[in-house]
């Protein structure tokens, strides 16, 4: 076995059960416990895991929430893709949101410089980025800023939020389920995500396949709220078909 095929197989027992053990996830791969460790690294810093006196758990199950930056290092390749595939649903002209994230960023980076739109962000990253393009007009969110997720919260967001109207809201979150629905660790955050789809023609979220089956702490919306979820290939086709069947359409990049 590959490294990155136990890597996966650890993440999978960890959601499953809620945290690994080291010992046992070595008598179970038939590596060493130095192995296993180094595992538990590498997934602790792709912001999938958190280490623990002799294991580790999910980083959602304790509120945990991995830096935007090494959310940006994770699953770059997929993030690509979904943030191409994800530009089928911006219009031509009129209003967009783009939520705060890693995957919201990378669609950012790929909106057509000619492209004659405004757009409202929450997010201080994004703002940056699109603010010197002149066909856009951006308006940055006001709020306090999180410093784990440069995202603009609290009474202020959502008081502007009320007062706005866009045509697409490109969502991401840290989790998304049947049973659940899109999670997020942090309320405050998860407040101006159902701000965000509240003042949306329609909502796409943003979301690679390791967010599918995670429920974080704060609820924030349903899966029929969605028009679409822009995910990868590594989602299954029985977990896609599963979602299109409670509203949104998948897209598979």
């Amino acid at each position: 076995m590959y490294a990155e095929e136990r890597q996966a197989a650890i993440v999978a027992q960890a959601r499953t059960h809620g945290r690994v053990e080291v010992a046992e996830l070595a008598d179970t791969f038939e590596v060493t416990p130095e192995t296993v460790r180094r595992d538990l690294t590498s997934l602790e810093r792709a912001g999938l895991l958190r280490r623990v006196h002799g294991g580790a758990v999910v980083v959602d199950l304790l509120g945990f929430e991995p830096a935007l930056a090494v959310r940006e290092a994770a699953h770059q390749a997929e993030k690509a893709r979904i943030a191409e595939a994800a530009l089928r649903f911006l219009p031509q002209e009129g209003a967009v949101a783009l939520d705060a994230g890693s995957s919201t960023l990378r669609l950012a980076e790929l909106i057509p410089a000619d492209r004659e739109l405004t757009v409202v962000t929450n997010s201080l990253p994004i703002a940056s980025l699109l603010a010197g393009r002149p066909a856009l007009t951006v308006h940055l969110v006001g709020g306090r800023v999180r410093g784990r997720t440069l995202a603009s919260v609290d009474q202020a967001a959502l008081a502007y939020l009320r007062d706005v109207f866009v045509d697409v809201a490109f969502l991401g979150t840290n989790g998304f389920s049947l049973d659940r629905g899109l999670t997020t660790p942090d309320p405050a955050e998860a407040a101006v995500k159902a701000a965000l789809i509240r003042s949306a023609r329609q909502s796409v979220l943003l979301a690679d396949h390791t967010k599918h089956g995670n429920d974080c702490f704060a609820h924030f919306g349903e899966l029929a709220d969605l028009a679409a979820i822009v995910t990868d290939t590594a989602l299954p086709d029985h977990a896609a078909a599963e979602l299109e069947a409670a509203g949104p359409q998948v897209v598979r990049a």
